[in-house]
């Protein structure tokens, strides 16, 4: 059979596939964050992995395949300041934090099996792990970390090539979408807990050796990737979004912990973002096209996925 070429977004080149074990090729994808409907933008990276995991499944490929669900820990600014996703979005609607990360889940995965796509072998939740981040953050933060009074933040200068996956040495920096928080060492440097102010309300908080507070976001990935699959496997996925931040993030930590140069995943894969006539299509805007609003137009829910699969998945759509 044809070997399968991917491409590859740490190297940014195609290279040849080849598995630890061909008979449990093993990924991790980023899955959403339940503080809302997953929009169709959202829904497009699913649809990549599945195209990708079926295509592993036909060249005789084993397959386990992780999507994380993202319950707490994700700040409104995708960075450091800000508050919680998931506590915003409980606050607004006056709701149980905890009903509102179950309702959102269980809307993701229907949309999911109305567009087809393959379970994964889990969708863990960052919730379920807190007790395995606080574990991780005190075997990283002696070497690789620093306290503010908000939190214990993640020193960048501390690993090598940070930002590698990003391409900030060659395509200038990112630090664009990163808010200043007072005194980090770095503008790149992330938090790995945040410590809650006091007096701060928050429905989901945990003790910590850094005080009572939550994890950071990009934690929960490294935990769980771990965890679910080992200290290195074959493919990790997520939206071109990611690939920035969230993901040079989770290497960072991916090689503090193991104290080496590895990433955590062999290959990355980024999928593109579907653009929106209308304006940018996200969830934190407001404004965004969810699949049942699709079908009420008329709309089955395989003509979205039929759309997808006739552009590349590395564009724009």
């Amino acid at each position: 059979m044809t070997p399968l070429t991917l491409y590859n977004s740490l190297t940014r080149s195609l290279e040849l596939f080849q598995p630890a074990d061909p008979a449990n090729v093993r990924i991790y994808s980023c899955g959403p964050t339940v503080y809302h409907y997953a929009h169709l933008g959202n829904l497009r990276a699913y649809l990549f992995t599945d195209t990708l995991g079926r295509t592993l499944t036909w060249k005789g490929h084993g397959l386990t395949h992780i999507i994380n669900i993202t319950d707490v820990g994700h700040l409104t600014s995708d960075a450091d300041a800000g508050d919680d996703k998931m506590e915003a979005a409980a606050k607004a609607s006056g709701q149980d934090i905890w009903a509102v990360a179950d309702h959102y889940t269980q809307a993701f995965k229907a949309n999911l099996r109305d567009l087809n796509v393959r379970d994964p072998a889990r969708f863990p939740l960052a919730t379920d792990h807190v007790e395995g981040m606080i574990a991780f953050g005190e075997a990283i933060a002696d070497k690789h970390c620093y306290r503010l009074p908000d939190g214990l933040y993640f020193d960048t200068s501390t690993v090598p090539d940070y930002g590698r996956l990003a391409g900030v040495r060659d395509e200038g920096p990112v630090e664009g979408r990163i808010q200043t928080v007072e005194g980090k060492r770095h503008a790149a440097d992330f938090a790995i807990w945040r410590t809650s102010a006091p007096g701060e309300n928050r429905q989901m908080e945990w003790d910590s050796p850094w005080g009572r507070g939550a994890p950071g976001w990009h934690l929960e990935c490294s935990v769980m990737s771990r965890q679910y699959l080992g200290p290195h496997f074959d493919i990790h996925t997520g939206g071109i979004d990611h690939r920035e931040i969230h993901h040079p993030n989770e290497i960072a930590q991916n090689q503090a912990y193991s104290g080496t140069a590895d990433s955590g995943a062999t290959v990355w894969m980024h999928n593109n973002f579907l653009v929106d006539r209308a304006g940018k299509m996200s969830k934190s805007s407001g404004e965004f096209l969810i699949l049942p609003a699709l079908v009420e137009r008329g709309f089955h829910p395989l003509a979205y996925r039929l759309m997808c699969l006739q552009a590349h998945y590395r564009s724009e759509l």
